[in-house]
């Protein structure tokens, strides 16, 4: 079964004959494809496939990418990410390659394989103590986007991800979409930090538990920025010998999440997927407390968790990569048989999806 996955031949996008750049299923399609490539390179690399034993090569040459480089963590040694450079052929013409990126960084997810599966999981542990950011490699993730970014433009480059490797992405995404530098991003299953409301049936239940959770995160919201400000030193004699009023400490999670309205990345979500079907309802209650009128209690909850205030009531830093003000999400209807194929990557390549999208713009 490992090996049909991970061949090409028989399970990779073979209808994908002639890429239309303008096509968002195409686009979407080559992305998925480009991750799926990361994880087969760290597969190659654990059962020592060389040359032409490899089966990574077909998921990028197909498309007429090349492979720049590999991404390495420096705790285990494995495969995490990649950076694919484009080479279009020079025929026959295609009129849509400037919608193309001239390179895609992609990260792969985690890997229940014995070579990486405990560096993969601690990782998981990390994202879901909101503690991603202070890891070794996001580190080498972020300084490998920026040195490209830096070289050609964030027009030209691409960020895409699986599960683990979405959040990979998304920290980086959002780092540097907070220095107003916005790259076109596609987070396949992009894990959210929640309880599994969207389950929940009763959509009555269901609205009723996500407004208390809104109230209640926004109450301590206002009641920690009331602490930091209670707790702000004194302006100097000078400056009330000036006559000036003494400058307000900043909320820098508000002006965070302001700076970050203008990046729409691209989510892709199964709601059979537990692990990131909460997105649906993130997006959808925000809209819902618009209309009823309580979009000032929103506004403070959508860019605060429970967990982070918590840990930062205790001087604890943390990032909740989960919460983004802005969005264009697609949607894989389709019933899923289980739960792995719901979170699986290869959903996303297939010609028969069912998908609804929707664009969310944080105001």
């Amino acid at each position: 079964m490992d090996f049909e996955r991970e061949n090409f031949d028989l399970s990779g996008p073979l209808h994908l004959t002639c890429v239309q750049w303008d096509n968002a299923h195409h686009r979407m399609s080559v992305a998925a494809s480009l991750v799926q490539a990361v994880y087969i390179l760290e597969r190659d690399r654990q059962e020592k496939r060389k040359d032409q034993n490899a089966l990574a090569p077909p998921w990028w040459a197909f498309f007429h990418f090349q492979l720049l480089r590999p991404l390495v963590d420096d705790v285990d040694s494995s495969i995490f990410g990649a950076i694919f450079e484009f080479k279009p052929p020079l025929s026959p013409r295609n009129d849509t390659l400037y919608r193309s990126p001239r390179y895609v960084i992609a990260f792969r997810g985690t890997l229940t394989k014995q070579h990486s599966v405990s560096r993969d999981i601690e990782l998981d542990i990390h994202f879901i103590q909101q503690g991603l950011h202070q890891t070794s490699r996001s580190t080498i993730a972020l300084n490998a986007v920026r040195n490209m970014v830096a070289t050609v433009g964030d027009s030209n480059v691409w960020l895409a991800g699986h599960s683990l490797g979405s959040a990979m992405a998304l920290l980086t995404g959002k780092t540097l979409a907070q220095t107003g530098t916005f790259v076109e991003s596609f987070l396949f299953n992009p894990p959210f930090v929640s309880a599994p409301i969207e389950r929940i049936k009763d959509e009555r239940v269901k609205h009723g538990i996500r407004f208390a959770g809104s109230v209640i995160t926004a109450g301590l919201t206002l009641a920690m920025k009331a602490k930091q400000q209670q707790q702000q030193p004194p302006p100097p004699p000078q400056q009330l010998q000036q006559g000036k009023q003494p400058q307000q400490q900043k909320d820098l999670c508000v002006a965070s999440f302001d700076a970050l309205a203008a990046w729409v990345p691209g989510l892709f979500v199964n709601p059979s997927d537990h692990i990131c079907s909460e997105y649906i309802g993130y997006f959808e209650h925000r809209r819902k407390m618009e209309e009823i009128g309580a979009g000032f209690i929103e506004r403070l909850a959508t860019q605060n968790s429970l967990g982070g205030l918590v840990m930062s009531a205790f001087g604890k830093e943390s990032e909740a990569l989960h919460l983004i003000p802005s969005a264009s999400m697609t949607v894989n209807v389709m019933p899923a048989r289980d739960f792995r194929e719901a979170h699986g990557i290869h959903q996303w390549w297939q010609p028969d999806l069912r998908l609804e999208r929707k664009l969310y713009k944080y105001k």
